[in-house]
């Protein structure tokens, strides 16, 4: 087929909540029954409308497929779910008469509903972005059950626009998939490709019909090491599949995105050889790859402006990329992003606190277009076109490298003196022994992850102490009254080891950034983590240091209220640089380090406040585990050195705790080991409880805590389902090693549901000590 051509630059994808999160206030007021779902589905066409003309404005084109429509409600995987007809059958009762899946089937499927249990969430690749995982068995029965892709594309073609409709393509669909619970032992999603593609090819002629001229196909799972399939049978699917897809007569042009990281040379192959018309690469995260036949009838877009990192970067390096791509022989070189920009916020001129010289360095997700835009001139027109903007880019570069408080010659000091024996904390035998000694817990002790519900009251006194309309005494005094009502709920719900409920913290991160030297953070740069959900990452720019004590007199003051031991909480040095902007001119690994330090200063402080539980948060470890297995030691040497590095100072009998979220535990096993913590909390109520085999075969000898209580769900769970997941873990695990509590923070629950569920986790545990003959405490 003849292809319209791509212009000379695009964009894989834009932030789809909106400037100011409209979409996410307008989907939680409609789950909250304030907003009608026709009002909802205005509210989402209007931000897609503004979206549309604001990327024109940037730069990018009106009618020449330029613009991406990659809109979604919740999550683009789960669009696809329910486009394909893949919703697992204990929601086929949500599908209307003729079988087409709501809007009201699709947020269940998310969030869950009675005793349905939603998708399982995971992170995408080695984002901070989260998925919902689609349940693929023998009896899944695919089908068009959905035409909101192509109403997308027909609502912009009214409004004047050729946008182009972004799906997840067909291998990375079911290469991210489970197996469901009918599927007989050792079936794979991905044995369902023959039956999935007849799908994909009626959704592009439905895209075609509705005026898509080209259609994007995100197929990240071609260059991951990290999925369950092996890049060579991966590759061997994708020929599968883009010989259908590619042979489909009635389609728009196909356009195939493999970023995050390089393709395998089989899956380069195999998509150079595809009847595709144009291929995206990451060219930020994989090197050029070599000619192979196929690439003469091809576009290529260059992914050559980093979609997932904040620094303008550098715009000569981005144009030489360029250059040296024309020398594969493809038809025709685009400029493009190495990924979606949905990770990044929207606009770095929204934010006039930040200082005017950091802001010369930065690109949000407008800026980034911006570039698009500069490099697609000077394709067209020839380098010197560009000129002064790619001089402005290195000049920004070299001011940065120069600015005050990028190099710091007393951290350097300090992390230049570590040596073997600031990584390790002895023998955990001897420290379990001490701490036995010093806590008295019961058997299966029950706990938090840390964070209790931020309430408006919360939030409102926060914003009013910003405003200067509390005074800091005042906003100190409710926070303490805050505490004081939190440490009470946990006494009267019979919690053993109690937490602060941590109202002060607006963010995990954002808190200690804005106490810790080297980072800045931002107003308006809201980030996508999962549905509704949005963070906002702080900046982290120049070396780390710790100014002062930051948690201490929060947890010296709650620990003050009760006899039972009151967790000291921080986040860990993975964590932090996970979620946030980092520097990209030094590696990962010393920058840790820096912050493993300020962390360690704080660790001691609280020993010296009487804290005897401080628990480390690293619920990103497994999130910034690389794609390509030949990177991962070394990243699992920086990444567990330097929670080794922040927590090896803890007194012998301190009980050091950490959490880690959605890590797939059998992944990262020895990594967890490594890691030391005496005890290790870890997500598992969601995929009810699979967790529990991988800790049972690999020996994991020290204290885990597997969730029992899915907190990204509104659901109440029972006392029996808590109590049959607890059940399962003591057939499994020793009962001396387990702990007991939800899956994460509860600060994004109500304080309705976190009693209810908190009440019933505590009464599931006394039920299964009284199974297991242990003491009540």
């Amino acid at each position: 087929m003849t292809a319209p051509a791509l212009p000379e630059g695009t964009i894989l994808g834009y932030p789809r909540i909106g400037r100011r999160r409209e979409l996410k206030r307008a989907v939680e007021s409609h789950w909250a029954g304030a907003l009608s779902e026709a009002d909802l589905e205005a509210t989402a066409a209007d931000l897609r409308r503004a979206t549309r003309e604001r990327l024109v404005e940037l730069g990018l084109g009106r009618t020449d497929s330029s613009i991406p429509e990659s809109f979604s409600y919740y999550d683009q995987v789960l669009d696809v779910t329910a486009t394909v007809g893949a919703l697992p059958a204990r929601f086929t009762r949500l599908r209307e008469s003729d079988g087409s899946v709501p809007l009201s089937a699709y947020f269940t499927a998310a969030r869950g509903e009675g005793d349905d249990a939603p998708l399982e969430m995971t992170k995408w690749f080695d984002t901070n972005y989260h998925y919902l995982v689609p349940e693929i068995g023998p009896e899944t029965r695919f089908a068009l059950t959905s035409d909101r892709f192509a109403r997308q594309v027909a609502e912009a073609r009214a409004d004047g626009f050729v946008t182009r409709p972004v799906v997840v393509g067909p291998v990375t669909f079911l290469a991210l998939a489970k197996a469901t619970d009918a599927a007989p032992a050792g079936f794979a999603p991905t044995s369902r490709l023959d039956d999935l593609l007849p799908v994909y090819v009626e959704l592009l002629a439905s895209l075609k019909a509705a005026g898509a001229e080209w259609v994007q196909l995100d197929e990240p799972a071609l260059v991951s090491e990290s999925v369950d399939v092996d890049p060579a049978a991966l590759a061997a699917l994708a020929e599968r599949a883009y010989a259908v897809l590619g042979g489909a007569a009635d389609r728009p042009s196909i356009l195939v995105t493999a970023g995050y990281a390089q393709l395998s040379p089989e899956a380069w192959q195999v998509l150079a050889a595809a009847p595709v018309e144009a291929l995206a690469i990451d060219l930020g995260r994989g090197a050029l790859p070599a000619a192979v036949p196929g690439l003469e009838s091809k576009t290529l877009v260059g992914g050559v402006v980093d979609g997932r990192n904040i620094w303008r970067g550098d715009l000569e390096a981005a144009w030489q990329k360029l250059e040296a791509l024309k020398g594969l022989g493809a038809a025709s070189v685009v400029a493009g992003t190495t990924t979606s920009l949905q990770h990044v916020p929207h606009d770095v001129a929204d934010e006039p606190a930040l200082d005017e010289r950091l802001v010369s360095w930065l690109a949000f997700a407008d800026q980034k277009v911006g570039q698009i835009a500069v490099l697609a001139r000077g394709l067209a027109e020839g380098r010197d076109a560009i000129a002064d903007d790619l001089a402005a880019a290195t000049a920004a570069l070299e001011d940065r490298r120069s600015a005050p408080g990028v190099r710091v010659d007393a951290v350097r000091a300090r992390t230049g003196a570590l040596t073997d024996a600031d990584f390790s904390r002895g023998d955990y035998a001897e420290r379990a022994a001490a701490q036995d000694a010093a806590l008295h817990l019961p058997a299966l002790p029950t706990t938090t992850i840390g964070s209790f519900p931020q309430t408006g009251d919360i939030r409102r006194a926060r914003a009013r102490h910003a405003k200067g309309e509390l005074t800091t005494a005042e906003y100190d005094g409710f926070l303490r009254d805050e505490i004081a009502a939190v440490i009470t709920l946990q006494e009267d719900l019979g919690l053993d080891v109690l937490v602060h409920g941590e109202p002060e913290r607006n963010d995990m991160v954002q808190y200690f950034a804005e106490n810790l030297d080297g980072f800045a953070v931002t107003q308006n740069g809201w980030v996508q983590s999962y549905g509704s959900r949005a963070t906002r990452p702080s900046i982290l720019w120049g070396d780390v240091s710790r100014p002062a004590p930051i948690t201490v007199a929060w947890a010296e003051y709650a620990q003050s209220l009760t006899a039972k031991p009151v967790k000291g909480m921080l986040t860990g040095p993975v964590t932090i640089l996970a979620w946030s902007f980092v520097r990209d001119d030094q590696p990962l690994g010393e920058t840790a380090n820096q912050v493993a330090l300020a962390l360690r200063d704080e660790i001691g402080d609280l020993e010296q406040a009487g804290i005897a539980i401080i628990q480390v948060d690293e619920p990103a470890l497994r999130e910034l585990l690389p794609l390509k297995k030949a990177d991962q030691p070394a990243y699992l040497d920086w990444s567990v050195g330097s929670f080794r590095l922040a927590t090896a100072g803890a007194e012998t009998a301190t009980q050091v705790h950490t959490h880690l979220c959605y890590s797939e535990f059998a992944v990262v096993i020895d990594a967890i080991a490594a890691l030391d913590a005496d005890v290790t909390s870890i997500e598992a109520a969601r995929s009810r409880g699979d967790v529990i085999d991988d800790i049972s075969a690999s020996g994991f000898s020290h204290g885990i805590g597997p969730g029992v209580y899915d907190i990204h769900s509104p659901r109440i769970p029972s006392v029996e389902e808590v109590t049959e997941l607890l059940e399962r873990a003591v057939k499994a695990i020793p009962t001396r090693q387990i702990w007991v509590n939800p899956d994460c923070g509860l600060k994004t629950r109500g304080y309705a549901e976190t009693k209810a569920s908190l009440r019933n986790l505590v009464a599931a545990t006394v039920a299964v000590r009284e199974e297991v003959g242990a003491p009540q405490g």
